[in-house]
């Protein structure tokens, strides 16, 4: 058993919450090079949190250009038992409009930029996204958005695009025809890394638009995003303080059902003898239980 410290990946307006104790950010390296910003370490109601800006502060930073490799592994230095994301997302259903909150279970990542995985040339390991997010993380999620008076969708598939460009409409219709819920940029290859992490992650992915299939409205354009984020802003501040009621109220933190805190036990391939020093270096926070 051990404390909850949880992690929460999202944008401004997070690391603003009131009755925050003790916030300090604080810079963290890692050897996959700088996360997108310091971590903001504070604690609310006893319970430890860990505030990392995904853009920067500010928003310097494009989806593309997200270091996640470096921001998962400052996570994991920071202490983070569990991870929860708050994303912007465009609805690809009707029943789900502007302003309503989805619990994400499944992705698609049709990124193509980014680094996918802290393994590779030197040590192999293929661990198993089968089910990509935490059931018990995810669980808590929901309960705390409905608490924080969100109109909440527990389960959904979230379709993962590169980016910085928002779809055209052959994508749209098309994403929707695979059966795709919601829409971002941010996602992927965070809950991969997460996983590889040994960090139980969820997603809470805050819908901004429909994207451009739905005929009865417009394109997607920056203005309207941001000023549905500014109206969803005090929910997702008070999903954290609800989550944080949640986290306390469950007492000690063990190990979830779904073994993703050892997950890497079945995951590495290479063999002892032929694992390269340099990886393994570079792998003293993410894979330190196991190597």
């Amino acid at each position: 058993m051990t404390d909850w410290v949880l992690g929460i990946i999202g944008g401004s307006g997070l690391y603003d919450i009131d009755g925050l104790e003790n916030p300090e950010w604080i810079s963290i390296e890692t050897p996959w090079g700088m996360p997108s910003d310091d971590i903001l370490f504070a604690e609310l109601d006893g319970v430890k949190l860990r505030f990392l800006p995904r853009h920067g502060r500010g928003h310097p930073l494009s989806p593309s250009d997200v270091n996640y490799r470096a921001n998962i592994d400052a996570m994991k230095r920071a202490g983070c038992t569990d991870l929860l994301s708050l994303s912007a997302v465009g609805s690809l259903k009707e029943n789900y409009p502007p302003g309503d909150f989805v619990i994400v279970d499944q992705f698609i990542d049709r990124t193509f930029k980014r680094e996918k995985s802290f393994f590779g040339e030197g040590l192999v390991a293929h661990v198993s996204v089968a089910d990509p997010v935490c059931e018990r993380i995810a669980k808590f999620a929901a309960q705390a958005a409905k608490a924080a008076g969100a109109t909440v969708h527990e389960g959904g598939t979230y379709m993962a695009m590169e980016g910085p460009q928002f779809s055209t409409k052959a994508e749209s219709h098309m994403y929707r025809a695979w059966g795709c819920d919601v829409i971002g940029m941010t996602n992927m290859p965070e809950a991969k890394l997460a996983r590889e992490a040994e960090l139980p992650y969820a997603t809470v992915a805050m819908v901004t638009d429909f994207d451009c299939w739905h005929e009865d409205h417009g394109n997607v354009d920056v203005a309207a995003v941001i000023a549905v984020l500014m109206e969803n802003a005090s929910k997702a501040s008070n999903t954290v303080k609800e989550m944080v009621k949640l986290l306390k109220a469950e007492g000690p933190r063990v190990n979830g059902a779904q073994g993703i805190e050892t997950n890497l036990d079945v995951a590495l391939i290479t063999a002892p003898e032929k694992r390269d020093l340099k990886r393994l270096a570079k792998l003293d926070a993410i894979a330190k239980r196991v190597l």
